[in-house]
């Protein structure tokens, strides 16, 4: 990558940059090699090391660049496709949702907004699973899904006492009631630490955080929290109103 300086442009100067650089990273470099450090590229593009973060920052949240511990800035992969929306109501874990089983937990407690969600008391039982989601090899969401016990009163601490067994045992039980129906909401929001280490981002990236109300006729029975890597989503509404989360793939040059 050759040096180049930058003229006086109507654009904010780390805009401009970002577009330099995009075309740099197609040009010169391939997925998963890693960047010269901030100091060299702030040299090679004669610009000061604020405006090089901001442009560094940007393609970060689109996807370009992935900052990893102990390695550095790379060049990411390309986007790969997964849909959250769907036109009818499931429950968690059927017809091959795509998520992958971690644990359960039984004794965290939900955050305030998600009690209130639930409907229940701070000392309410509640059974929290946790999922992820891969695709093409790469951690795309993690999920806390909440069931209340009294969701599940058919739970067996026998069959099932502990870990993914346990996990399986509680959807299972969950998939017995009769969903009358579903609500999502999506908002943007910065990774905590535990939800950065299961999607391979630094603690504070962008992500999106989906939200989901499983309905039966006696109130709510679960509320799922899914996090979502916001540098490779997008939002697409359909005709329906369902909201979709999609990696959008993006050719190789």
């Amino acid at each position: 990558m050759g040096t180049t300086q930058l003229e006086t442009v109507p654009e904010p100067k780390y805009w401009h940059l970002k577009t330099v650089l995009s075309e740099a990273l197609d040009r010169d470099f391939s997925v998963g090699e890693v960047l010269p450090n901030e100091r060299e590229l702030a040299a090679r593009f004669g610009v000061a090391r604020a405006t090089l973060r901001q442009a560094l920052e940007q393609l970060e949240l689109e996807g370009r660049l992935q900052r990893r511990r102990g390695v550095g800035t790379t060049v990411a992969p390309p986007r790969v496709g997964v849909a959250v929306g769907s036109t009818g109501h499931s429950w968690p874990g059927e017809s091959a949702d795509g998520w992958e089983i971690v644990d359960v937990a039984e004794a965290v407690l939900p955050s305030a907004a998600v009690l209130k969600l639930l409907g229940g008391a701070a000392d309410q039982p509640v059974h929290t699973v946790r999922r992820t989601r891969v695709s093409h090899g790469q951690p795309v969401a993690a999920e806390l899904l909440y069931v209340p016990a009294a969701s599940v009163p058919g739970l067996s601490a026998i069959d099932a006492p502990a870990g993914p067994a346990r996990a399986r045992a509680v959807l299972r039980e969950l998939q017995r009631l009769a969903l009358d129906g579903q609500d999502r909401s999506v908002e943007l929001g910065s990774a905590r630490a535990d939800d950065a280490k299961e999607l391979d981002r630094l603690p504070g990236a962008p992500v999106l955080v989906v939200t989901t109300r499983y309905i039966t006729a006696a109130g709510t029975a679960a509320v799922s929290v899914a996090t979502y890597r916001a540098d490779t989503c997008r939002l697409t509404f359909g005709d329906t109103g369902d909201v979709e989360i999609t990696h959008e793939a993006r050719v190789a040059s």
